[in-house]
């Protein structure tokens, strides 16, 4: 069977009073009976920021939902949301794919900093060579955005090591193992408690965007939710606000 002109025009029609309406029924319901499992995929500096919080509440508010959650880099993120691993993803960078839905969490303020020992050998405005840099894999946005800060410094031509995974780069760096462009968030404490210094702040990097990755036509009910009060999110806080919650608003 499949749908005449007028059946199609009347699903167009319908699908968005039906969300309205489940969105409805779902507000004014008993929150603690949903149930189910949300699978999320997330970047590492989004994972050590804002999700923690978001999820906590979550399963306080909703106790008898299940969270599955996954650390990948960018292009696994967004690969797992098309193949359905993950009912959603944060992920770094701009998104564009016709069958996916872009919603803005924020940005992450990044910071050159090594060791101070390291730091101490590095003189202001000089070209260094042989910087022992380190960064994320080559299709990583953060090291899309190392390169294109040492190109437009006249560093090109630095060698890069890759480490996929954040903390143990910061780990390496906190060692006097090289220097490293990292999310301010990250190294907030190790800066503060003198175990790594800002360098190379004459090579400028902008913020990287982080985004709340979902298929554009989900239905599922539960994630639906979850997505709508995941949009509270902000990276650049750490945390997310409880928008549109019964709890917040009218009903």
């Amino acid at each position: 069977m499949i749908l005449t002109p007028e059946g199609r025009k009347l699903v167009q029609e319908y699908l968005p009073v039906w969300e309205k309406l489940r969105g409805i029924l779902l507000r004014t319901a008993e929150f603690e009976q949903l149930s189910g499992v949300v699978r999320i995929g997330v970047g590492e500096i989004a994972a050590a920021t804002c999700l923690p919080p978001f999820v906590a509440e979550q399963r306080i508010s909703f106790p008898r939902l299940i969270f599955e959650i996954d650390v990948e880099l960018t292009a696994q993120l967004i690969h797992g949301v098309l193949t359905g691993k993950f009912d959603f993803a944060l992920a770094a960078g701009s998104i564009a794919h016709p069958v996916l839905k872009s919603t803005p969490i924020g940005v992450a303020k990044m910071l050159w900093v090594a060791s101070p020992q390291i730091a101490s050998k590095l003189q202001p405005g000089a070209v260094h060579e042989n910087l022992p840099l380190w960064s994320l894999p080559g299709h990583s946005p953060l090291y899309g955005a190392m390169r294109q800060g040492l190109s437009e410094s006249g560093l090109s031509d630095q060698s890069i090591s890759l480490c996929n995974n954040l903390r143990t780069m910061i780990d390496i760096v906190v060692m006097g193992g090289g220097l490293a462009l990292v999310p301010e968030a990250m190294v907030r404490d190790h800066v503060r408690g003198g175990q790594l210094v800002p360098v190379l702040e004459d090579v400028k990097v902008d913020p990287i965007a982080f985004q709340i990755i979902s298929r554009l036509m989900e239905r599922d009910p539960v994630v639906v939710e979850m997505l709508r009060i995941a949009e509270g999110m902000d990276l650049g806080a750490g945390s997310y606000s409880k928008i549109g919650r019964s709890s917040d608003t009218d009903t």
